[in-house]
């Protein structure tokens, strides 16, 4: 087979008949074809002709898969949440796993919220309030320990002078308080209760 005005970008297949490399096109194969103007397209976001072929390029915050498609390059994987996240409408959000964390200025790690200076945590009137990180609980006030009594849990106060946790003088009488204990010193002595003569 010959072809009179050669096949620059093909091979000649039959009398002035080329077949043309992919990328090219025209009677003598000397003419580039431009893939990014085919139907259906060749590239999702954008496409750029070259000689013989073409190149595809993704928007901001997407990256090119090997099949021409551009995938959300911020996925979860990518952002290395500290608890994990989730993605909605194609934006990434990192989580918190609980109420009594929130996210930080970096939008990847979580912070505790101190519950117990916030006003969020409400505690019984003979308990305090201990944050933890995520929470918090409730502890019996110093004075008191925690009991099962009558079918529930609940404060009771120590009597210091019954366990023998006061610090009152040996010539002084112990007054258990509610939370707490008084010191008298005895007749004869006159003193704080702690210190007594």
């Amino acid at each position: 087979a010959t072809c009179g005005h050669g096949c620059k970008y093909g091979e000649c297949m039959g009398p002035n008949k080329c077949k043309c490399f992919p990328g090219f096109t025209g009677k003598t194969c000397n003419q580039d074809l431009n893939e990014c103007g085919l139907k259906p397209r060749p590239c999702e976001h954008r496409c750029m002709n070259t000689h013989g072929s073409y190149k595809c390029y993704c928007l901001n915050g997407y990256m090119l898969m090997p099949d021409g498609t551009c995938a959300n390059s911020r996925t979860c994987a990518m952002v290395n949440c500290q608890y994990g996240c989730e993605e909605v409408k194609g934006e990434v959000q990192c989580l918190c796993p609980s109420g009594g964390l929130q996210l930080g200025p970096d939008g990847r790690t979580c912070i505790d919220i101190d519950e117990c200076s916030t006003g969020r945590a409400v505690c019984s009137y003979n308990r305090r309030c201990v944050n933890t990180f995520g929470s918090f609980y409730c502890k019996c006030q110093l004075g008191y320990e925690l009991k099962y009594v009558r079918g529930r849990y609940d404060c009771v106060d120590v009597n210091e002078c019954v366990t023998n946790t006061h610090r009152c003088n040996l010539h002084a009488e112990c007054l258990n308080t509610a939370g707490s204990f008084q010191c008298k010193c005895k007749q004869g002595y006159q003193g704080s209760g702690f210190h007594c003569a």
